[in-house]
């Protein structure tokens, strides 16, 4: 039994050996191996890694892209509109040493980047642009988590800001607002319509004015349109200089 027993502490210390010293990676996982407490340059794996007990550590890194959504956000417009903001974010690891030794946990760090980044670009647009110009807000809010993810090996691949809610009595004040905006409108529109007319008619008051001949002709096209008209009565409208000089001269 003593035999039995001690060859069965045998193969159980074998097999923890085997375990400590080999390790077995994913395609998709790399290991950040420290000697001594010191980083290696270089990531290892995939496949198998050997360490040496005791002397070496490792930790496993996860080089597939994440999809980590924002929580909701309060956000204040350019134009003091409140609303509320939800993104998703698309990165992965690119360098796993960096990933590991510069921050302590990059997943955190990332979302919390993330969650201000969004609040501070966000800020400083109107809420038609957060509605209209979404693409480019994206755009905009993924180059800068890049950049300052990159010092940790992360790389940020995409954002897609998800919803852009607006408290309901700010919605009808925002209606309200176009409301009025379309009635300014319309009056302009209306005003320029009125100052054309009358620019026109100040040049044709010109022009007849200016010409015997056009005003005679104005007047005889005006006595065919009253002839016109079903009516027992016919004003003929008179020049009273006209008049004056028939009579001298009979």
């Amino acid at each position: 039994m003593s035999g039995i027993s001690i060859f069965g502490f045998l193969i159980a210390i074998g097999f923890f050996l085997i375990t400590a010293v080999i390790k077995i990676l994913r395609e998709y996982e790399r290991a950040v191996i420290f000697t001594l407490g010191r980083v290696g340059r270089r990531s290892a794996g995939p496949g198998i890694v050997i360490l040496i007990p005791v002397i070496q550590q490792m930790r496993k890194v996860d080089m597939r892209t994440f999809v980590h959504d924002v929580p909701t956000q309060d956000v204040i417009s350019r134009d003091n509109v409140s609303v509320k903001v939800n993104a998703v974010i698309y990165y992965r690891v690119v360098d796993a040493v960096r990933a590991v030794v510069q921050v302590e946990n990059y997943m955190a760090a990332t979302s919390q980047l993330a969650q201000t980044t969004l609040r501070s670009v966000l800020g400083k647009h109107d809420l038609d642009e957060m509605l209209q110009e979404r693409d480019k807000l994206n755009k905009d809010i993924q180059e800068i988590l890049d950049q300052q993810t990159e010092s940790w090996g992360i790389k940020v691949s995409n954002v897609e800001i998800k919803h852009v809610d607006v408290d309901p009595s700010m919605i009808r004040a925002i209606a309200k607002q176009a409301e009025a905006e379309r009635e300014r409108r319309a009056k302009v529109i209306l005003a320029d319509g009125e100052q054309q007319a009358a620019t026109k008619l100040a040049e044709a008051a010109e022009i007849l004015a200016s010409s015997k001949g056009a005003m005679e002709l104005r007047y005889l096209n005006s006595l065919q349109e009253i002839a016109g008209d079903r009516t027992n009565t016919i004003v003929f409208p008179f020049n009273i200089q006209d008049a004056a000089d028939m009579l001298r001269r009979s």
